[in-house]
């Protein structure tokens, strides 16, 4: 087998490829969609880099990439009729794994009396990162729905998992015994 070349040049003059063939324009609402999908994806891969993260938790993070990675896949892929179609893997059992996870930390937690600033420990510092990131991609998701069918289930992933990438920060922080920051308005 040859070796393919990694560099086309067929996106020199600003224009790619949607899976299928179609060329759109790099500032197509559904590249900026899966696009910041990539983004986050690859951040989650920094956290997950970070020495002696929890062993349940790179599990859940490695879950999470493949996840991301076909959400990548889905948005990727025209519809040019608009039909209703799922994203492959991605379930409700997928939602509610995050779920119990956040709901396994968030218990033991302090609650919430002011606004936490991103920052503490390095991996709360980049799952702040990450939350920011993938409060993007539902951004970018959500506008590619107003013009296209996307699975709900794409948008309750990500929402999901911002959630839990904020408790996963504070849990980090408390876990490690660092003090959370908190917002304070009058600074």
């Amino acid at each position: 087998m040859t070796k393919s070349k990694v560099y086309t040049c067929t996106g020199d003059t600003g224009a790619t490829s949607l899976v299928g063939g179609m060329r759109v324009k790099k500032t197509d609402i559904r590249i900026e969609a899966y696009g910041s999908v990539d983004e986050l994806n690859a951040n989650i891969g920094v956290l997950v880099a970070i020495p002696n993260l929890q062993p349940e938790y790179v599990d859940l993070l490695r879950r999470v990439q493949n996840k991301l990675f076909n959400i990548g896949a889905y948005l990727a892929t025209p519809n040019p009729d608009n039909a209703i179609t799922q994203c492959p893997g991605l379930n409700h059992d997928v939602i509610e794994r995050i779920e119990r996870c956040i709901d396994e930390m968030d218990v033991q937690l302090p609650p919430l009396t002011n606004f936490v600033l991103p920052g503490g420990t390095h991996r709360s510092a980049v799952a702040h990162v990450c939350r920011t990131m993938c409060r993007r991609c539902e951004r970018r998701i959500v506008a590619l729905a107003d013009t296209t069918y996307v699975d709900p289930n794409v948008l309750k992933f990500v929402n999901r998992l911002s959630d839990f990438l904020f408790v996963f920060a504070r849990f980090n922080n408390v876990a490690n015994q660092f003090d959370e920051i908190f917002w304070d308005k009058n600074c």
